[in-house]
């Protein structure tokens, strides 16, 4: 099974970091426009399969339905602007540190505890990010920021999902997401819409097919495979990220930068390891 759930997660990480790419290739759309195409595209999947499973699309919290959606096109959006300031591997990382948040937004809105051993890795994680920022005078400080605070909406995202737990279904939570993400993304490309023309089609529709998937092979990874042995490998987007920047975009990294990455994903990685068991 273990074998069967790394397999998963690769494929996974594999969609992940192609969407990267894509998203980075279409830099001369705006964000609102590439958010709006890229939730169309899911929405050709999550639409079939509750209608087939008959799953009413209303869901049962709509609130919580709603704010999730919210903060993931938040979210979403923030991310695709921080690619377009520094390095793709750089961004996927410091967006990875959603869980640092989540801790601490856990303590007051849950009341969850966190081990003190997690907030010594989530302080190696952290310490990755200020040396990206304070050590790599390559780096753009706006794409630092969007970054950051994509995480943070990452962080809440965490703690909505919780709330809502198993009273909604998987696809009707993502469905939501979809929906508001094309009208919020849609509404918001208006003034500065584009015209797709031949093969820019093909990219702005396979966002949505690579999001999908990334999430579904992500979930399955999770299902068959032990937690502590399967999450650390979605950080393997991270690797898989920077190799393609380096080779399509020729992307940089300094020794500072390959530090800070080290260091976060190393951070994260000993806190999912030590959280389970």
């Amino acid at each position: 099974m273990l074998k069967k759930a790394i397999q998963y997660m690769v494929i996974s990480a594999l969609a992940f970091t192609f969407l990267n790419v894509f998203v980075k290739t279409l830099s001369n759309f705006s964000v609102y426009q590439i958010v709006f195409f890229r939730s169309i595209g899911s929405l050709f999947f999550t639409f079939p399969f509750l209608i087939k499973n008959k799953i009413s699309f209303l869901g049962n919290k709509k609130g919580l339905l709603i704010l999730r959606s919210v903060f993931g096109v938040t979210s979403m959006t923030l991310f695709f602007l921080s690619i377009r300031y520094i390095a793709m591997g750089t961004a996927v990382s410091i967006r990875y540190i959603a869980p640092i948040f989540a801790a601490f937004f856990a303590l007051f809105f849950l009341k969850e505890k966190v081990r003190f051993i997690q907030w010594v890795f989530f302080a190696i994680a952290f310490l990755g990010v200020v040396i990206l920022k304070g050590f790599d005078n390559n780096m753009q400080v706006e794409g630092i920021i969007y970054a950051l605070v994509s995480a943070l909406f990452s962080g809440l995202i965490f703690i909505i999902i919780r709330k809502i737990g198993n009273q909604d279904h998987p696809v009707v939570v993502v469905n939501y997401f979809m929906i508001i993400s094309a009208v919020i993304g849609g509404l918001l490309a208006i003034n500065s819409w584009k015209n797709p023309i031949g093969l820019e089609w093909l990219i702005l529709m396979s966002l949505g097919v690579f999001g999908y998937f990334a999430q579904l092979y992500m979930t399955k990874a999770m299902q068959v495979g032990e937690t502590n042995q399967v999450a650390p490998l979605k950080y393997l987007e991270v690797i898989f990220t920077m190799i393609i920047g380096l080779i399509w975009f020729g992307e940089t990294y300094t020794i500072w930068s390959l530090i800070g990455i080290l260091l976060i994903v190393l951070g994260l990685t000993l806190n999912v390891v030590t959280k389970r068991k």
